[in-house]
């Protein structure tokens, strides 16, 4: 990430950070806002773990492969025992 986009997370985060002072204010020590609390930290955590890694290079794409597809009709046997998708097993014996 560049500079801007971590200082822009922090003040997001910092925002985010009120908002659950909000809810805890509101609605005391229930379990939603500890879990709320607890994320808004673990994003802090990752953000400072974001700013001290060096930023990734994108690899070179390869160039598209080109694979070969016959026009010849598949031998019948590759489907031998196979159902048709969606139809449920029509070939099967009923019993």
């Amino acid at each position: 990430m560049s500079t801007s986009e971590i200082a822009e997370l922090r003040r997001t985060i910092g925002q985010l950070r009120q908002c659950v002072g909000a809810l805890r204010s509101r609605y005391g020590d229930a379990s939603a806002v500890r879990r709320l609390a607890n994320d808004v930290e673990r994003l802090d955590i990752d953000t400072a773990d974001l700013d001290g890694v060096p930023l990734a290079v994108p690899a070179q794409a390869k160039a598209a492969e080109r694979v070969p597809v016959p026009d010849t009709p598949y031998d019948p046997a590759l489907w031998h025992g196979a159902d048709d998708e969606g139809v449920g097993g029509y070939k099967r014996d009923q019993r």
